[in-house]
C-alpha cells in the first residue's frame, strides 16, 4: 500500500523532529550506540507500516517516549536474562576447570613413578578372569584388531567385544583411585 503524500510528509516530520532526541534517550540506557539506533529505527519503521495517524494523537511526544521506554526496558530484560546464562555457563565452566586441576594436583607423583604404575597396572590386569585377560592383552598391549583377536581365538567378534567390556569394567573399578592411569592407559 502506497502511503499518501500527506502521510510521507506527517512522518517525515516526526521523524526529523524525534529521531534524535530518541536516539539519545536510548544511548543513556543500552550500552551500545547501534542498539539505540536499532532500537529508534524499529520504532519508526512499526510506525510507517502501521501507517499510524498523526494527527489523531493527542500526545506524540508522549507516545512515542512510552513506545521507546517499553522497547529499551525489553531490550535490557533480554540482554540480562542473556546475560545470567551466560554467566551461569562461564561459573559451571570455571568449576569443572577446578575440579580437574584439583584432580591433577592430587595425583600423588611419588606413588606414580615408573615401577609403582607397572605394578599398579600389571596387579590389575593380573587380576582379570584369564580368558577376559588373554582377550584385553592380545588387543591394548600386543595392539591386535578385535577381528584378529576373534579368528586368532577361534571365538565370535561378539564374544571379543563383550569381553573387552568386562576387561574394561573391571579395570575401571580395580583402578578406580587412579582413575587418570585407567585414561591414560586404556582408552
Amino acid at each position: 500500500m502506497q502511503a499518501s503524500p500527506t502521510y510521507k510528509a506527517r512522518f517525515e516530520e516526526a521523524y526529523v523532529s524525534y529521531y534524535a532526541r530518541m536516539k539519545r534517550f536510548a544511548r543513556q540506557y543500552l550500552i551500545r550506540e547501534e542498539d539505540a539506533e536499532n532500537i529508534v529505527q524499529d520504532i519508526f519503521s512499526e510506525l510507517w507500516e502501521k501507517r499510524l495517524d498523526f494527527t489523531s494523537l493527542v500526545n506524540l511526544n508522549g507516545f512515542l517516549f512510552m513506545m521507546l521506554k517499553n522497547r529499551c526496558v525489553d531490550f535490557l530484560r533480554r540482554k540480562t536474562f542473556e546475560q545470567l546464562a551466560v554467566d551461569e555457563i562461564q561459573s559451571e565452566y570455571t568449576r569443572t576447570l577446578k575440579l580437574k586441576f584439583d584432580s591433577l594436583e592430587a595425583l600423588d607423583n611419588k606413588l606414580l613413578n615408573e615401577n609403582d604404575i607397572d605394578t599398579i597396572i600389571s596387579n590389575a590386569i593380573d587380576s582379570l578372569p584369564e580368558r577376559c585377560r588373554e582377550i584385553f592383552v592380545m588387543n591394548k598391549i600386543e595392539g591386535k584388531k578385535q577381528k584378529v583377536i576373534a579368528r586368532e581365538l577361534n571365538i565370535s567378534i561378539h564374544t571379543v567385544e563383550s569381553q573387552m567390556a568386562i576387561a574394561y569394567k573391571k579395570l575401571k573399578e580395580a583402578l578406580k583411585d587412579y582413575m587418570p592411569l585407567f585414561l591414560f592407559f586404556f582408552i
